[in-house]
């Protein structure tokens, strides 16, 4: 028998193997010839592949300009001073904060950061202008006063917007950009004198879609109005307006302007990728690969269309290198918080290091590498005699430890908690109306997958039932329910505060609290500060649970007392009693704990 007879004789009754020739894909209905591959870069010996990202790039935030103009409600004065405050706690030195010459909105904001003194003496603050003189004039009249501020001027590059937009030549163009510099530089010395450092971005808009000769010719006739040189830095920005190529030609364009821009050494090479393919991150750290100096977006990528670059994950990106970003995401709930509330809008539960599910693995396979992972960092640093806050980093699906993130370890080694929690949060809505947020759901699930564990078998509706209502719900008198609430009454002050008289049994005694905030919640928190409980309100929900005029109402918040996280449920017909209620819950479940 020869070799191929017994080949083909061995393989007889065995099934077919895949493969290229076996998987066909069929063409689609879609119109692709309407589109057109991206042009690439002439740029063979192309240095950025080989660089790695050893320190931080230079970050300007963009959430109160760009960020802000994408909202569906755009941020109230209120919304973006706390937006302004958050990015000066997390530590961004440059701050765009908005467009005063698009409406008096945006004005009076940037007055009211320099004549407040909110700005710190090594913040520069940033505002954006198009090439139109009354527009430059009016935002540098925004700046009177400023210590230390950039004026952003841009004006439209490609030829797609040189033809369809503006019907303009390049020359033309080029004149805008040209004019608009040399406008900005005569209104600073007109209106701002000596009092303000001033300095000057400019950005050749749709920089991706211009060809690269013409953004070089504008960026260069600009600097030679705006004489870059020693002590007189210019900031040129090359945005991916609108994300089109992939990140590696963006890369491609960064290092061909680099390399080509005169007086480099006196240029910050700013990116502004935005995130319409999906690459946007990828872009942004490309980009500092090929000689980016800053890197310009908003937190959690907010912005138009798909978003900004997300300077959250940028920075984490880094973080997870061993890079400092040099800046401050250890409480990344807290800033999470702040971002939803200023933008009234959610980061998704599966955003990079913030969203509530990354650091949770439902797969059992996945936990038991996880449990196995940390059990192992323990043992290394007690073989290393290190604490494990100090051990190097490296458990099985966890790019970096969840506390270093200001998270716990408890959403990370839930046991096959998926079914659990939506099977819980099915019977309390379906049964007792009950719709309980999503983090609650986490929290509860965990309690009922406990019982079960130590039980077996299954846990009927009325059994959820009976362990809700001890867990959050506990009769009075309760020996770990410290504090009972009886009655509150609140009156409203001249000046807008609320002060609250709550009549309650604290460790069984009669007791008034009495406490003053900007809400009835404010204020009842300050009246258990009275009697030594530290307690802080992190989230809230409420509903009601019926209709009518004997409907009431249940409340959920989301607490951290004495330094723990914990959920609190409150029912009642009149809201503000039930939040009350659902504050002494969390209360009286950290006493239990």
């Amino acid at each position: 028998m020869t070799q191929s007879e017994s080949a083909a004789r061995a393989h007889v009754g065995r099934p077919t193997p895949i493969t290229a020739a076996t998987v066909r894909q069929q063409p689609s209905r879609m119109p692709v010839h309407r589109y057109a591959p991206f042009p690439t870069v002439d740029l063979p010996d192309r240095t950025w592949p080989d660089q790695v990202i050893t320190r931080a790039p230079r970050w300007l935030s963009t959430d109160l300009r760009d960020g802000n103009q994408a909202l569906i409600d755009p941020m109230s004065p209120a919304r973006k001073r706390q937006m302004f405050d958050l990015l000066v706690r997390m530590g961004y030195k440059e701050i765009e904060v908005g467009f005063p010459s698009s409406g008096q909105t945006d004005f009076d904001f940037v007055r009211s950061l320099i004549e407040d003194g909110a700005i710190p003496e090594d913040v520069t603050i940033s505002v954006l202008t198009q090439a139109r003189e009354e527009l430059i004039e009016r935002t540098v009249e925004s700046l009177a006063g400023a210590p230390r501020a950039t004026v952003h001027l841009y004006n439209a590059t490609a030829p797609l917007f040189r033809r369809v937009v503006f019907r303009a030549s390049r020359e033309e163009v080029r004149q805008i950009a040209v004019d608009g510099t040399r406008l900005v530089m005569e209104y600073g010395e007109k209106i701002l004198g000596g009092d303000t450092v001033l300095g000057y971005e400019y950005s050749p808009e749709i920089f991706i879609d211009t060809e690269l000769d013409f953004a070089l010719e504008v960026c260069e006739a600009v600097m030679d109005v705006w004489q870059p040189g020693e002590g007189r830095e210019i900031i040129l920005n090359l945005p991916t307006t609108v994300e089109r190529s992939t990140p590696n030609v963006y890369a491609d364009r960064i290092e061909w302007m680099s390399r080509h821009l005169s007086r480099r050494e006196h240029v910050c090479l700013s990116a502004h990728p935005h995130n319409d393919r999906g690459t946007g991150v990828a872009s942004a750290e490309l980009a500092v690969m090929a000689g980016a100096d800053r890197v310009e977006g908003c937190l959690f990528g907010q912005g138009e269309r798909t978003g900004n670059l997300d300077l959250v994950t940028v920075g984490l990106n880094l973080f997870s290198q061993g890079v400092d970003p040099q800046i401050d995401f250890s409480d990344i709930d807290e800033i999470r918080r702040t971002a939803e509330y200023c933008n009234q809008m959610p980061v998704p539960e599966r955003h990079p290091y913030a969203g509530d599910l990354v650091y949770t693995s439902f797969s059992g396979s996945h936990q038991d590498a996880i449990k196995k992972g940390f059990e192992a960092l323990e043992a290394d640093a007690a073989a290393a005699g290190r604490s494990v806050a100090d051990q190097p980093w490296g458990v099985p699906y966890l790019p970096i430890d969840p506390k270093d993130v200001g998270r716990s370890y408890e959403a990370v080694i839930r046991v096959n908690s998926q079914s659990g929690k939506g099977g819980v949060a099915y019977v309390l809505k379906n049964d007792h109306k009950l719709d309980l947020p999503r983090r609650m759901q986490i929290e509860f699930s965990r309690i009922i997958q406990a019982k079960t564990d130590a039980e077996g078998g299954e846990i009927t509706p009325d059994a959820i039932w009976s362990v809700f209502e001890d867990e959050y719900l506990p009769v009075p008198g309760a020996p770990w329910g410290r504090i009972s609430l009886r009655s509150a009454q609140r009156l409203n002050t001249d000046e807008g505060h609320d002060v609250l008289t709550a009549e309650a049994v604290v460790d069984g005694r009669e007791t008034v609290l009495t406490g003053s905030g900007n809400g009835p919640v404010s204020a009842f928190v300050d009246a258990l500060a009275g009697i030594g409980v530290d307690v802080r309100v992190l989230d809230y929900a409420e509903h009601a649970l019926s209709q009518g005029g004997d409907a009431r109402a249940a409340a959920y918040v989301e607490c951290a007392v004495d330094g723990r996280v914990l959920w609190g449920v409150g029912m009642d017909a009149n809201t503000v009693r039930a939040s009350l209620k659902a504050i002494v819950s969390a209360v009286n479940r950290a006493r239990r704990a």
